[in-house]
């Protein structure tokens, strides 16, 4: 294969556009940079825009360890009127007027979402239910149930509430939030959940995701930026800004890419995955400790 048609080992940070599925990012980047191995790390709705991480190469080995950082997000959710999908792609199916709904009232709503919460994810998205993708489950018109789930909601805060009056001439109340949350997280069930509590309904009209663990927007390029000119951050730096890193030396780096089992310093103790790299600043591995030792979790060397 000629040198310069090489695709490169890393990530790619994207700012998806909206319309786009995560996995029509995934098809526009195989043509980008001209390789099959390209993945994601959390998917995002089609309607939403904003930080998608892509690896290429070995680094798709990387993205299955990215998806369980925290995730940033800028959102309106518009109170009054609840949808099929818990956003602004369904078909509303209940109008409240949600004039006198007070700032007070939204505020104690969003602290009861605040924090260590169970969440019932959207019927409408692609978790499984007995094997069959919930989104199908609902547009067959089956009656079911998706288990409540942890997530941690670190942060979710109101900047603005707006009036507005929607298409129908429903009053309603468009707040502009931010959201720092878990991994698996839905921000439209949030906005359900919220106008639930508030008895008027509720589902999100706009979603940026601003953050994907260490990956922010402002390092994000557009799919037109990257057919221009492919911008991949090198594995070795991906690593380092999203794990603990222990450098070992060239015989403990021999051993771990062998297969042996190393003592891991206590200060890596309880951390979860870390990144090894040798002297030469070579990155070799994901680790994870296990009773003092090392277990590799990816070896990409």
């Amino acid at each position: 294969m000629n040198g310069k048609h090489t695709p490169p080992d890393g990530l790619v940070i994207v700012d998806k556009p909206s319309g786009f599925t995560s996995h029509d990012v995934v098809a526009k980047m195989r043509g980008i940079a001209k390789t099959r191995r390209v993945g994601h790390a959390g998917t995002l709705d089609p309607m939403a825009t904003g930080v998608l991480v892509l690896g290429i190469e070995k680094a798709t080995k990387l993205l299955g360890h990215l998806a369980l950082t925290e995730k940033e997000y800028l959102g309106t959710i518009r109170l009054g009127q609840t949808t099929l999908t818990d956003d602004a792609e369904g078909e509303i199916t209940e109008r409240t007027d949600a004039s006198k709904v007070t700032r007070d009232a939204i505020d104690a709503g969003i602290a009861k979402l605040s924090g260590h919460i169970m969440q019932v994810p959207s019927k409408v998205s692609a978790i499984k239910i007995d094997g069959v993708r919930s989104y199908k489950r609902a547009r067959d018109g089956e009656d079911f149930e998706i288990p409540a789930r942890p997530v941690t909601i670190s942060a979710f805060s109101v900047y603005d509430v707006r009036d507005a009056v929607a298409e129908d001439g429903t009053p309603v109340l468009d707040l502009v939030v931010s959201v720092v949350c878990s991994s698996g997280t839905y921000i439209r069930a949030l906005a359900r959940d919220l106008g639930a509590d508030l008895g008027v309904g509720g589902h999100l009209t706009a979603l940026r995701r601003t953050r994907v663990g260490p990956y922010k927007l402002d390092s994000a390029k557009t799919l037109d930026q990257l057919q221009q000119e492919l911008t991949v951050m090198p594995i070795a730096d991906a690593a380092a800004a999203a794990f603990p890193r222990w450098n070992v030396d060239a015989k403990r780096a021999r051993l771990l890419l062998n297969g042996v089992r190393l003592e891991m310093p206590d200060e890596y103790a309880g951390v979860g995955t870390v990144a090894v790299f040798d002297p030469e600043g070579r990155f070799l591995a994901l680790v994870e400790e296990q009773k003092g030792k090392a277990k590799s979790l990816a070896v990409l060397a």
